[in-house]
C-alpha cells in the first residue's frame, strides 16, 4: 500500500464553485478517502455527467471524464468492466442522478457493478439557477415555481434500498470526519456503493441550518445487514439519518460474472457472429 496525501490527489484546477458550496467537504472527503486507502492516482478513474458537482473530474489529478447528462453511471460501468483493476467513482448531483440519469441506478445495483456512485444532493438545479429537482421539498419557490413546486421530492436512500442496491450510506457535507469514513467502506465494499450526500447550495438553496437541525447518526443498534429496518430508517423524513443503512458482501460482481460468460462463450470471428445474426 502506497503511503499517499490527500493533496497528492488535487489537479491545478482551481474549484469554481461558490465559496460555501457543499461540493468543497465532498472533494476534500474523497481525496483523504484515498489517502487512507493508499490507492495510487494512476488506478483511478472518476466519471461524471453534467452540473456543478459534475466538474469533480478537473479538481482530480486521476484519470477522469466529463460526460454527458446523466451518463455518468454508464462511463463508470464501462470503465470498469475494461479496466477491472481500477478503482472507478461515479459522481454528480440530484438533478444529474435522480432525473434524466435516474433510470441508471437500478440497472447498476441489480447488475451489482464494483463502482462507488457519490450523489451530491443540494435539492435544486444549481447550475441552472434554481429550479426545483427530484429532491426538492414540495412547495418550495423558486424563479422556475414562483408559485411553489406541485410535486413531491424522491427519496433517494429508500430508492436505492428498493433496488436492492449492495451498499446505500447517507453522509452530510457539515460532517466531515464522518463522510470520510463512509466513503472509505464504500471504496472498499465489493459492488455498487450508492452514497447520498446533503451538499448545500449556498446560492439557491442555502439547507446547512436545516440539516445540522434534523440529522442525526443512524441508531447504533441499526444492523446494516437487515434491509427491512434500513427502509423503515429511509422512510423518516422528520429525522434524515446518517451512516451506512445497508451493506450485502454476499453478492457476485458483475464484472466476475461477465469474465465467466467470455470464458464459455466459443471464439468467434465478426464473420460468424453476422452469421448468427442472420435469420
Amino acid at each position: 500500500m502506497t503511503e499517499s496525501k490527500p493533496n497528492d490527489y488535487k489537479s491545478d484546477v482551481k474549484p469554481i464553485w461558490c465559496p460555501g458550496c457543499g461540493d468543497y467537504a465532498v472533494l476534500t472527503a474523497l481525496m483523504r478517502a484515498f489517502a487512507q486507502l493508499g490507492t495510487p492516482r494512476e488506478m483511478i478513474a472518476i466519471a461524471s455527467g453534467i452540473g456543478c458537482s459534475s466538474r469533480f473530474p478537473a479538481f482530480l489529478n486521476t484519470y477522469g471524464i466529463h460526460g454527458i447528462h446523466g451518463r455518468a453511471l454508464p462511463l463508470a460501468t464501462g470503465t470498469k468492466l475494461g479496466r477491472p483493476e481500477l478503482t472507478v467513482v461515479a459522481v454528480g448531483g440530484d438533478g444529474d442522478g435522480f432525473s434524466i440519469g435516474g433510470g441508471h441506478i437500478p440497472h447498476a445495483a441489480r447488475r451489482n457493478v464494483d463502482i462507488t456512485y457519490i450523489v451530491m444532493d443540494n435539492s435544486i438545479y444549481g447550475m441552472t439557477k434554481g429550479q426545483p429537482s427530484p429532491t426538492s421539498p414540495e412547495g418550495i419557490v423558486s424563479k422556475a415555481a414562483p408559485y411553489g413546486s406541485q410535486e413531491r421530492p424522491l427519496n433517494p436512500v429508500l430508492l436505492a434500498l428498493a433496488y436492492d442496491t449492495s451498499f446505500v450510506a447517507r453522509c452530510f457535507s457539515g460532517k466531515l470526519k464522518e463522510m470520510v469514513n463512509v466513503l472509505v467502506e464504500a471504496l472498499q465494499h465489493p459492488g455498487f456503493s450508492l452514497i447520498q450526500v446533503l451538499s448545500p447550495c449556498v446560492t439557491f438553496y442555502n439547507t446547512y441550518e436545516h440539516y445540522r437541525e434534523i440529522t442525526q447518526p443512524l441508531p447504533d443498534a441499526h444492523d446494516p445487514g437487515d434491509r427491512l429496518a434500513a427502509m423503515a430508517l429511509a422512510m423518516e423524513t422528520a429525522t434524515q439519518y446518517l451512516g451506512v443503512f445497508y451493506r450485502d458482501t454476499s453478492r457476485p460482481l458483475y464484472s466476475q460474472r461477465f469474465e465467466e460468460v467470455q470464458t464459455r462463450a466459443p471464439k468467434a470471428t465478426l464473420e460468424d457472429i453476422f452469421k448468427r445474426m442472420i435469420v
